[in-house]
C-alpha cells in the first residue's frame, strides 16, 4: 500500500513514525514551506520535514495546495491512501485523490471539539477526558464518518501540553490500528451525531486574559489549558503607572470566603502568592513576567518585592 502522510508539527512526528517503524510504504511526506524564525530569521524545518529527511522520504512543500504544480506531484506518487496529522485544511482535490480515501486523525473525541484547538479547549472547560478520533474526511471540516476513538483521562492537575503529549503516542498507535484495520477491509465508518458537536476555535490574545471576578476552578482550568503555550496572562499596574504583563503556567485553587477586592495579591514576600477571586484564590505556582524567565513562585520573589499596592487587574 502506497501511503502519503501530511503534518507539521512535533504531534505528528510520532504518528509517521510509528508507520515507517513497521515498514509502510511512506511514498511521500508533505508539510509546510520552510519559514525564517528566531532573532536571526534563518529559515526553520518543520518537526515533520526534519523526521522525513532523516529518514529518507520525499517531501513536498506546497504553498498553496490548489497549487496545479503541487496537485501533479502529488499525483505521480499514486498514493493509495492519505494520512493528515496535525496539517491544514485541504481542497477537495487533494483529500479525494487517493482511491481508498484520505483520513485525519483529531485530537479529541469527535463530535466534540471540532475545530483547531481541540487540546486547549477541553482543559479550558473543566472536562475530564479526551481522546482522539480517525475519521475520512469530507468538504465540511471535522465532520468525517469515524473510524476509532481512543479515550484519555483528565486529572485536575492536567495542563495542555500533559494532555498533548499523551495523545501524541496514543493517537500514533490509533493510526497504526486504522491503516491496519483498512488494510484488513474489517472496519466500519460510523457518523458522527452532529448534535452532540462543540466547536474549539483558535486561541487569540484575548482568550487568554485571566478574569479575576470568576471562580478559582475556572480560572485555573484556563491556566492549565494554555499551558505552557500560549500561556493565560494577567497585568498589574507597577509603581511607574505602566501596565507590566505576567504569564501564569500553573496554579493551584483555594476555596474560601473572604472580603478583598478582585485580584488582590497576597504574600509573605518569600514562599507564596495568591490572588483574590470571586470564590477563594489561585496560588500562583509557576509565572513569567514580560522580559523576563520562566520561574517558581519563590525564584520570582526573591527579585521581585510585592508592594501594598500590587494587585492584578
Amino acid at each position: 500500500m502506497r501511503i502519503v502522510f501530511m503534518g507539521t508539527p512535533e504531534f505528528a512526528v510520532a504518528s509517521l513514525d510509528i508507520l515507517i517503524k513497521n515498514n509502510y510504504n511512506v511514498v511521500g511526506v508533505v508539510t509546510v514551506p520552510d519559514k525564517p524564525a528566531g532573532r536571526g530569521q534563518q529559515l526553520q524545518q518543520s518537526a515533520i520535514k526534519k523526521y522525513a529527511i532523516e529518514n529518507g522520504l520525499t517531501v513536498l512543500q506546497p504553498e498553496k495546495l490548489k497549487d496545479e504544480h503541487f496537485v501533479n506531484q502529488l499525483k505521480e506518487l499514486k498514493a493509495d491512501i492519505q494520512f493528515v496529522v496535525a496539517f491544514r485544511m485541504l481542497p477537495e482535490v487533494v483529500w479525494s485523490m487517493p482511491p481508498l480515501g484520505t483520513y485525519n486523525l483529531h485530537g479529541s473525541l469527535l463530535p466534540k471539539y471540532r475545530g483547531a484547538a481541540p487540546i486547549n479547549w477541553a482543559v479550558i472547560n473543566g472536562e475530564k477526558e479526551s481522546g482522539v478520533t480517525t475519521f475520512k474526511l469530507k468538504h465540511e471540516i471535522d465532520t468525517g464518518n469515524m473510524l476509532f476513538q481512543e479515550k484519555v483521562e483528565i486529572s485536575d492537575t492536567t495542563t495542555a501540553g500533559d494532555l498533548h503529549d499523551k495523545l501524541m503516542v496514543v493517537g500514533a498507535q490509533l493510526i497504526l490500528k486504522t491503516l491496519q484495520q483498512i488494510e484488513s477491509g474489517h472496519y466500519e465508518l460510523k457518523p458522527q451525531n452532529d448534535v452532540e458537536a462543540i466547536h474549539a476555535p483558535k486561541i487569540f490574545k484575548e482568550t487568554c486574559l485571566i478574569k479575576w471576578n470568576e471562580s478559582a476552578e475556572k480560572i485555573n482550568n484556563l491556566i492549565r489549558g494554555l499551558s505552557p503555550y500560549p500561556a493565560a496572562f494577567t497585568t498589574f499596574i507597577d509603581k511607574n503607572n505602566q501596565p507590566i504583563s505576567i504569564k501564569i503556567f500553573k496554579g493551584e485553587t483555594e476555596i474560601v470566603n473572604h472580603s478583598l477586592p478582585i485580584g488582590t495579591v497576597e504574600s509573605d514576600g518569600k514562599t507564596f502568592l495568591k490572588v483574590a477571586c470571586s470564590n477563594g484564590y489561585i496560588s500562583i505556582k509557576e509565572l513569567q513576567m514580560a522580559g523576563k524567565k520562566r520561574m517558581n513562585c519563590d525564584e520570582f520573589l526573591r527579585g521581585f518585592k510585592v508592594y501594598p499596592e500590587f494587585c492584578f487587574v
